[in-house]
């Protein structure tokens, strides 16, 4: 960790110290089940309205204050909020509020790890876009937060909510197609993401020192900003933008914690001299203790196979999309081929109309904030499956086979 993080985090552990002494009774107060609950969006860009549209459809909640550093997702964000929501560029403000009750938070990656962990001080729970951390050593820090303030967290790796995987995972988890050893995962795409254009942010309406946060200092880049998921100092590529979403998968249905080696290869197709993070990766993971070794691939250049999970087991292989699922025998063995389709689209795609996954992912969120039980992907879980796509991040970077505990 960089001093100039370490000291970031540092200055926020001071204001999560204050926020214990003046923050609301949320911290112990029980949600009755006809009671309102009011939520604070942090970070009001695009992924997050998203999320907010989707919670308009989960009943007993309201929007009660919105927050941005940049004005006109702020006033975007405000137009899917109640009409009288407080909007602010402060997080600490919002944080404050006794009309908030928990807090959606869609910024960029760097910041999700100390916007928990201030969220989680002040008495609040959280619904925290994926990858929960943005380097190895913030998993500590988030997960104690989450348990010694005794808050809902739940990272939003909505496969974990989606009724298909669930049955998929029931299905391997009792033995349906025979011990896993293998698990190949993909994220392809073939879209121009990378034109380098100008974004048409004003730089006069944007807190861009806000924005950088614990990222070191350095000139607006309205293009950085905007396509943050592909620079270092924000995002992590497409291994914490993509991967992370099905390596949790595999990590919950085989009861895998983080991989023990990752050898990753990375090369800018046609991103070079655009992006920091390359365009095209491909990633080896081994679970030495559990026999299993998963293979991840993504690009933005060739489609094929699209966004998918396939366990491969002795007797058959578990092919999983967010559309469905499909069982395929293998030769001379007894299990009967079977499918789950509940999504309209081909193979593979990005979204379905079927399950509506924000949806059903927020309302168990929603669901655990008034039970006060555990949902269904807590930070223990995001640690978890960012941990994999960090440790394959620093093998590409390094050019090594990066080991647990050797390579951070």
């Amino acid at each position: 960790m960089s001093p100039h993080r370490r000291n970031f985090l540092l200055g926020l552990g001071a204001f999560s110290a204050a926020a214990l002494t003046v923050g609301p009774a949320a911290a112990t107060r029980a949600v009755a089940a006809n009671d309102t609950i009011n939520i604070g969006c942090i970070g009001t860009g695009g992924r997050c309205r998203t999320l907010m549209q989707a919670l308009a459809k989960v009943p007993g909640v309201r929007i009660t204050a919105v927050c941005d550093v940049w004005d006109a997702a702020l006033a975007e964000g405000q137009k899917l909020a109640d009409p009288m929501a407080f909007r602010t560029k402060f997080h600490h403000e919002l944080l404050a509020r006794k009309d908030v009750d928990a807090i959606l938070i869609g910024s960029p990656d760097h910041w999700h790890v100390p916007l928990t962990i201030d969220a989680c001080a002040a008495g609040k729970d959280v619904y925290v876009e994926k990858p929960l951390t943005h380097d190895l050593s913030e998993g500590d820090a988030v997960i104690k937060a989450q348990n010694d303030h005794h808050r809902v967290v739940q990272v939003g790796m909505q496969q974990r909510s989606m009724t298909h995987i669930q049955k998929a995972a029931e299905i391997i988890r009792g033995g349906g197609i025979g011990k896993v050893s293998k698990v190949h995962l993909t994220w392809n795409r073939n879209t121009p993401r990378w034109n380098k254009s100008k974004q048409g942010v004003d730089p006069k309406s944007v807190d861009w020192k806000r924005f950088c946060g614990n990222a070191p200092d350095q000139h607006f880049d309205d293009y950085k900003m905007r396509q943050w998921r592909w620079f270092w100092d924000f995002g992590g590529g497409i291994f914490t933008d993509l991967m992370v979403h099905w390596i949790d998968v595999a990590h919950w249905i085989l009861d895998l914690n983080h991989p023990e080696e990752a050898a990753s290869i990375g090369d800018y197709v046609n991103a070079k001299d655009v992006w920091e993070t390359p365009d095209s990766v491909q990633t080896l993971l081994r679970y030495p203790k559990q026999e299993v070794q998963c293979y991840f691939e993504g690009t933005f250049s060739n489609a094929r196979n699209g966004a998918m999970i396939e366990f491969m087991g002795i007797d058959a292989t578990l092919y999983i999309d967010r559309g469905g699922y499909i069982v395929t025998p293998e030769r001379n063995k007894k299990v009967q081929p079977s499918e789950l389709i509940l999504g309209a689209g081909p193979r593979g795609a990005d979204f379905y109309d079927q399950p509506e996954g924000e949806v059903l992912h927020l309302a168990n969120w929603i669901d655990s904030i008034r039970s006060r039980a555990k949902p269904t992907a807590p930070a223990e879980a995001g640690v978890s499956a960012a941990a994999a796509a960090h440790l394959a991040n620093i093998s590409l970077r390094k050019g090594i086979v990066a080991k647990w505990g050797e390579g951070g």
